[in-house]
């Protein structure tokens, strides 16, 4: 009788002439199936709005590719699987099983990605695990924040983003008078909510300068995508509802109620993303033969 040493050689799962082959896609469909209704929930927090962690489904897809090109270097090399992965499973099964009873979902989704790891070592073994570590993780910062743990962040925002558009509508030739988060102008009074604080791009700004900082080799590039994701995600913010109150200005309220609004916020992340990807992506360096 043979006994298998926690850590080493090859679990007994993965024993057998096919096994390799095909106990990953087995363990994988059924660890889809026990999260299957919080992805479900997952697909329709990120669809909610823009407003609510709209970038779940870009980061998805991104960490997605970048696991499969870290991969790509162990094609040639035999799978290390280790039973170190049970330690991340098995607490975050426990998780799940807890918030089938609390149903409050996040705490299922939090435990999704906790054992992401786990399974990786179950079934890719420590030195693959390793490389796509950090892509796995970053997928804790697709998850929804409850709004107790971002109420004090949101308005900040919102204060700041107040005095910038105060500034900055004298220029647009707008005469406005700011109060707490309030823009008042002659053709009407617009509230600078939560939804408009700008938090939901700082939180995809950040999640893709902490992905494109990854992705390069460049420690001045990574240093520069960090520093500026936060104040480039204010100032698009800012921007944004000054056209707003231009709007407001030139054809009242009602343009509030109008695409235009909905798709102002579309705006600030079409463009904070895509600058922060020019700004620090470059693709990563390979040794050679890897």
């Amino acid at each position: 009788m043979t006994t298998q040493t926690l850590g080493k050689g090859r679990p007994w799962f993965l024993e057998g002439k096919g096994a390799e082959k095909f106990l990953p896609w087995l363990l994988g469909g059924v660890y889809l199936a026990v999260y299957g209704p919080t992805l479900v929930w997952l697909w329709h927090r990120w669809t909610l709005s823009v407003w609510h962690n709209g970038h779940g489904i870009l980061i998805t897809l991104v960490v997605a590719w970048l696991v499969r090109e870290e991969l790509k270097r162990f094609q040639d090399r035999p799978r290390d699987a280790s039973a170190w992965g049970f330690l991340l499973l098995v607490p975050a099964l426990a998780l799940h099983m807890l918030d089938t009873g609390i149903r409050s979902q996040l705490l299922s989704a939090f435990s999704l990605v906790l054992g992401l790891p786990g399974l990786s070592l179950l079934l890719l073994g420590v030195e693959r695990t390793r490389a796509i570590i950090f892509p796995l993780l970053v997928l804790f910062l697709t998850l929804p924040i409850p709004l107790a743990f971002t109420e004090s962040i949101h308005l900040f925002l919102r204060h700041v983003t107040t005095v910038g558009a105060a500034w900055l509508l004298p220029w647009m030739g707008v005469p406005v008078y700011a109060t707490g988060t309030m823009l008042e102008t002659p053709n009407g009074s617009l509230m600078v909510a939560d939804a408009c604080s700008g938090f939901s791009t700082l939180y995809a700004t950040v999640t893709v300068a902490v992905l494109t900082a990854y992705a390069t080799h460049s420690r001045w590039r990574r240093i520069a995508v960090l520093l500026v994701a936060v104040p480039l995600a204010i100032v698009v913010n800012v921007v944004r509802v000054v056209v707003l109150t231009v709007l407001v200005d030139r054809y009242g309220l009602d343009v509030l109620h109008t695409a235009a609004h909905e798709l102002s916020g579309l705006a600030t992340f079409a463009v904070a993303l895509p600058i922060i990807f020019w700004l620090g992506y470059e693709p990563r360096k390979r040794e050679a033969g890897s």
